[in-house]
């Protein structure tokens, strides 16, 4: 199973068609960790800014997608997408649990705790917009970053989305599929 794991779109369609064209061929499911429609009030409002054609593309994706609820979200958008909006996502990858939350409510360490809690081999978080990509306590955690309004981090400030499959995480560049950093899964 190959799970393409995406988050903080902020409204841009154009994000969205470059995740699927160069990074998500072949996945089985994707993995929204919110921030789909609205840009924020934080945020600027990005060239490609266009809710409702995104609310269009997500409908017609040709994979699932599953999409675990931002501080960016409300209700209205499920209404647009006619998806759910949930506030945790829970995969089963084969024998790997996958858990993703935006994160804008967590606190300091609060992401270790609940991925033992509920023991995900894969802890999911956004909001931040800077991708990471970490092991702690015989765990993976990600943030795919942001492919619509990346901030600066350890990877720089590129527009990235990530991949979980059965040989572990990588964090990809939209723009081309390069893989910036990758994982295998702790034994």
């Amino acid at each position: 199973m190959r799970v393409g794991i995406i988050s903080d779109t902020h409204g841009d369609g154009a994000a969205w068609e470059q995740a699927l064209a160069n990074c998500f061929q072949g996945v089985d499911l994707i993995i929204h960790a919110g921030d789909v429609l609205y840009h924020g009030p934080r945020n600027p409002i990005v060239a490609a800014y266009a809710p409702k054609d995104l609310a269009g593309l997500l409908q017609q994706s040709p994979v699932p997608i599953l999409i675990a609820r931002g501080n960016c979200d409300a209700e209205v958008d499920a209404m647009v997408l006619n998806l759910p909006i949930t506030e945790q996502v829970v995969v089963q990858m084969g024998k790997r649990r996958l858990i993703a939350q935006h994160g804008h409510r967590l606190g300091e360490g609060d992401a270790e705790h609940l991925a033992a809690y509920y023991q995900a081999d894969l802890w999911i978080t956004g909001h931040t917009h800077v991708a990471m990509l970490a092991a702690r306590h015989g765990r993976l955690f990600v943030n795919p970053g942001s492919p619509s309004l990346p901030h600066s981090g350890p990877l720089g400030k590129l527009k990235t989305v990530a991949v979980a499959d059965d040989t572990g995480v990588k964090i990809l560049a939209l723009l081309t599929g390069e893989v910036l950093k990758e994982m295998p899964w702790p034994a």
